[in-house]
C-alpha cells in the first residue's frame, strides 16, 4: 500500500484547524494544493467504536477501551498517513465530559501529525462532544442539531453524517433535514469521488439506521457515491447494496464475538477504488495484515 512518508509534504496537508463547533468552519485536512496536483491517493487511518471511557479502568469482556485506543493511535501516528476517521460511539455509554477528556488525550499523539473527522454514534452526547473538540476538521455543515462535515481532497470527498438519535439509545436516524441536505449536495458535487460516514450499520433490525432505505433512495442514482463507512455492530464485514460498497469497520475498544477483530484499517483510495489493511490489535486476529481490494461503481 503505497503510504505519504515525505514529511515536509505532509505538513502541506495539515493546516491549522479552524472555527468554531458552533459555527461552519474550514480547514485544509485533505484540501487540493497546487504542488501536489498528480497526488491523487488518499490514505486514511478508519476507526470505529472506541468508547473511552472516564474510568481507564472500565473493562468490557476483558478488553479495555483506554488502552486499545492508546496502542492504536501510537500506531497510526507513526504510519505515515494523511488522516484518520472515527465513525462513532466515541464515548464509552452516555457521553460524559470525562470520556471526552481522555479521547482528546489519547488522540494527542494521532492530531500532532494529522487531523481527525469524527462522526457520533448512540453512545455519544453532541454537546459534551463539542465541548470537548472546539474545532472542526473539514467544513462543517450549518444543520440543526446535526454534526455534518464535509472534507475535501483533490478528487474525493469525505461526508461524514450524523446517525445519533439521542444518547444511549440504540437505533439510528439521519433526519428529514439531513436527507434534504444531502440531496441538494450532491446534485452540486458531482465531480469528485464521494465516500459517505457514519456510525449505525444498515442491516434491518430495529437497532439499525432506520431511513436506510430512504437514504439508498438519494444516493442510489448519484453515482458519484461509491462507498459507505459505518460501525455500530462491532463486525468487520464489506458488503454491497446497488453496487454501493458497505465497509463495516471493525470496533476498536470491544468486540462480541469472539471471531470478530479489535482494531482499525489503513485505507488508500483513489477514483477507482479503494485497498484495505486490517491492523487487528486484539480479539481474533487471523486476518491481521490482511488486504482487500474494491473496484468502485462507474
Amino acid at each position: 500500500m503505497a503510504i505519504f512518508t515525505n514529511k515536509s509534504n505532509r505538513r502541506k496537508f495539515i493546516q491549522n484547524f479552524a472555527g468554531t463547533a458552533g459555527a461552519i468552519a474550514t480547514i485544509g485536512m485533505f484540501q487540493p494544493l497546487s504542488t501536489h496536483a498528480k497526488n491523487k491517493s488518499l490514505n486514511l487511518a478508519l476507526l470505529s467504536d472506541t468508547h473511552i471511557p472516564e474510568d481507564v479502568g472500565n473493562n468490557y469482556r476483558g478488553f479495555y477501551p483506554y488502552e486499545n485506543l492508546k496502542t492504536a493511535a501510537e500506531q497510526v501516528a507513526k504510519s505515515g498517513l494523511e488522516g484518520a476517521v472515527i465513525t462513532g460511539d466515541l464515548a464509552r455509554l452516555t457521553g460524559e465530559p470525562g470520556d471526552y477528556s481522555n479521547l482528546k488525550l489519547l488522540l494527542q499523539p494521532v492530531t500532532e501529525k494529522m487531523p481527525i473527522a469524527m462522526a457520533l454514534g448512540n453512545h455519544d452526547k453532541r454537546e459534551h462532544f463539542l465541548t470537548a473538540f472546539t474545532t472542526t476538521t473539514g467544513q462543517r455543515q450549518a444543520l440543526k442539531n446535526k454534526y455534518v462535515v464535509v472534507v475535501d481532497h483533490t478528487e474525493i470527498q469525505l461526508i461524514v453524517l450524523d446517525s445519533m438519535m439521542t444518547t444511549n439509545f440504540t437505533p439510528g436516524f439521519l433526519g428529514k433535514i439531513q436527507r434534504e441536505w444531502l440531496t441538494t449536495h450532491l446534485e452540486s458535487n458531482k465531480d469528485k469521488t464521494i465516500l459517505i460516514f457514519f456510525h449505525h450499520s444498515m442491516g434491518d433490525s430495529d437497532n439499525d439506521l432506520l431511513d436506510v432505505d430512504r437514504l439508498f433512495k438519494i444516493i442510489g442514482p448519484h453515482r458519484q457515491v461509491k462507498a459507505i463507512f459505518y460501525g455500530h455492530s462491532h463486525v468487520y464485514n464489506y458488503d454491497t447494496r446497488e453496487d454501493i460498497h458497505l465497509i463495516n469497520l471493525p470496533a476498536l475498544g470491544y468486540n462480541f464475538n469472539d471471531n470478530e477483530p479489535i482494531g482499525w484499517v489503513e485505507a488508500s483510495f483513489n477514483k477507482k477504488g479503494g485497498e484495505f489493511t486490517l491492523h487487528a490489535i486484539g480479539g481474533n486476529k487471523a486476518e491481521d495484515g490482511m488486504k482487500k481490494e474494491l473496484i468502485w461503481r462507474s
